[in-house]
């Protein structure tokens, strides 16, 4: 019985750790996030600005602006932003013009 206890105690006690993401599976999403997101764009040499918004696991989607230039001829290498969506479960991107996004100073 008191092993029985015992295991029960320990369970409970390490039942936290098991449902938390480590670092390594954070960095992989980021990394795959940046990936989907870069793919996803419509603007040359588009790059990652900032750091991830992450939403909670109930939203599911984590945001990240992207800034590149325009390829159209008439925009003449303009450079442009995006906001990219990226949904966590299926890994899909999906960007949207940003540029009246402002800097903040």
């Amino acid at each position: 019985m008191r092993t029985r206890g015992k295991l029960l105690l320990l369970t409970l006690l390490l039942s936290p750790l098991a449902q938390a993401s480590s670092e390594a599976a954070w960095q992989q999403n980021d990394k795959n996030m940046q990936q989907s997101c870069i793919k996803a764009s419509g603007l040359k040499t588009a790059k990652v600005v900032g750091k991830p918004i992450q939403y909670d696991d109930s939203v599911g989607f984590d945001a990240l602006l992207l800034e590149g230039r325009y390829p159209q001829k008439h925009m003449k290498n303009q450079v442009g932003r995006e906001l990219c969506l990226y949904q966590r479960q299926s890994g899909k991107a999906f960007v949207s013009e940003a540029d009246h996004l402002r800097a903040v100073k």
